[in-house]
């Protein structure tokens, strides 16, 4: 499946923020985020203009790893919050835009292909999807997510949120493949099922552990089917959602998933 281009990614950050924005500033700041238990939606508003102050500061400090980082310092009003995110949200999508997606730069990612502005693209538009979707949540006003994106992220989330791979780690397929079918974009995902073991540099030993990589289809049917609309299946990847995917196939295949998938990503 091919990703988005760079300019849709942008207008996808622009107004999945501009949501997230309109919906917090008439939430009440100790609204409960269910998404995120340990959250209300000051904290919420807090975190995506904290995570765009951190990828402005990356961005404008190119290709170098990031260093010598101005923490901000959280204001304690709820006025102030929405007038950080205001400024720092303008300040990231201005340096983006003013990026070319093939520049080097740093990211958190283990693989060189994601050392660039491409990666943030990519990467903040799904920031702000999810996020907006956790606004909503909070506020009980959930509106639907649109189609190019989340399938988009139903890739993204298994592939890079779940499917990273660091320098000291192996994986070992096992011949097993479990398709996730997005019934509304006429396209599927596929993954190959396998172990992850190694040493981490701290000195903890993975072994044998259940892992999911993408892979190419596989030219048979999937040992697994997960079938449901490209917003079921990315807010379900993201523990957002619930009840409206469609699992079909081996019951071994579904709890080898099931084990990887039930670690949390934020």
């Amino acid at each position: 499946m091919s990703q988005l281009g760079p300019s849709a990614y942008l207008a996808h950050i622009r107004r999945e923020s501009a949501r997230f924005r309109e919906v917090l500033a008439a939430c009440p700041p100790d609204a409960r985020v269910p998404s995120c238990p340990d959250w209300d939606a000051a904290d919420l508003l807090w975190h995506l203009g904290e995570v765009q102050h951190w990828w402005h500061h990356v961005v404008s400090t190119r290709p170098a790893p990031p260093a010598d980082y101005p923490e901000p310092e959280r204001p304690t009003s709820y006025d102030a919050l929405l007038g950080f995110f205001d400024e720092w949200h303008g300040r990231f999508v201005e340096v983006l835009e003013a990026a070319d997606p093939a520049d080097a730069a740093w990211s958190w990612s283990s693989r060189p292909q994601h050392q660039d502005i491409a990666f943030t693209y990519r990467r903040q538009a799904h920031e702000a999807l999810i996020h907006r979707l956790d606004a909503e949540l909070a506020a009980g006003d959930v509106t639907p997510l649109p189609t190019d994106l989340a399938a988009d992220g139903v890739e993204e989330a298994l592939d890079v949120m779940y499917g990273g791979l660091p320098a000291w780690a192996t994986f070992t397929p096992d011949g097993r493949f479990a398709e996730f079918r997005i019934s509304d974009a006429d396209a599927s995902v596929w993954v190959e099922l396998g172990t992850f073991s190694g040493t981490a540099p701290d000195g903890t030993v993975h072994a044998d552990e259940p892992d999911l990589h993408l892979a190419a289809a596989p030219g048979r049917p999937a040992d697994l089917v997960y079938a449901g609309t490209a917003e079921a299946l990315d807010g379900w990847l993201w523990h957002r959602r619930d009840g409206e995917v469609e699992a079909s196939g081996d019951p071994g295949t579904s709890e080898h998933v099931g084990a990887v998938l039930g670690q949390p990503i934020n």
